[in-house]
C-alpha cells in the first residue's frame, strides 16, 4: 500500500498543492496504518497509536471530500470536462461508502469499542482493504482529471 502511496505522489506531486497536501496525509496515513499492523504491543499503548491513527484517517477523508474532490470537480466543470465530471459521478458513491465505514471505524474506537485487540485486528484488515480500494479509486479520478486539463491547457 505504501509504494502505489508514493507512485501517486510522483505522477501527480506537481499537479496542485492541495493534491500534494493531500497526498502527503495520505502518506501518513499509510505510515499510521503500518504501524498499527506491525507493532506488537500492550493495549494501552496500542490505544494510543489507534488514536493517532483515527486523527489522521478522519483529516484524510474530510479533505478529500470537503476540499479535493471539490476542486477536482470544479476543475472540470471549468474545463468542460465531461468523461471527468461522468467518472466522478460513476466513482463518489463508492467512495463516500468507503469514508462512511472509515468514520464508523472512528466512532466505535472512539466510544471505547476498539481495545479488543483480536476485534481491533479484524476491523483494521477489513479499513486496509477498503482503503486501498479508495486509494485506486481517488487515483483513477485525478489522473483522468489531470490528463484532461492539462492536455486541454496545452491546446490553449
Amino acid at each position: 500500500m505504501l509504494e502505489s502511496c508514493q507512485n501517486a505522489q510522483e505522477r501527480w506531486g506537481g499537479v496542485h498543492q492541495l493534491i500534494d497536501r493531500w497526498l502527503q496525509e495520505r502518506h501518513e496515513l499509510v505510515r499510521a496504518f503500518d504501524a498499527l499492523n506491525t507493532k506488537p504491543q500492550a493495549p494501552a499503548a496500542n490505544a494510543e497509536d489507534v488514536q493517532k491513527f483515527c486523527q489522521i484517517l478522519v483529516d484524510y477523508v474530510s479533505a478529500g471530500h470537503f476540499e479535493v474532490y471539490e476542486q477536482l470537480t470544479g476543475e472540470a466543470k471549468a474545463f468542460g470536462d465531461q468523461r471527468g465530471l461522468e467518472l466522478a459521478k460513476q466513482i463518489y458513491p463508492r467512495i463516500e461508502a468507503i469514508t462512511e465505514a472509515a468514520l464508523s471505524f472512528n466512532d466505535r474506537c472512539d466510544n471505547g469499542d476498539c481495545s479488543d485487540s483480536c476485534g481491533l485486528t479484524l476491523e483494521l484488515k477489513r479499513l486496509g482493504q477498503l482503503l486501498h480500494e479508495r486509494f485506486e479509486l481517488e487515483d483513477c479520478l485525478i489522473e483522468v482529471l489531470h490528463n484532461a486539463h492539462r492536455q486541454s491547457a496545452a491546446a490553449v
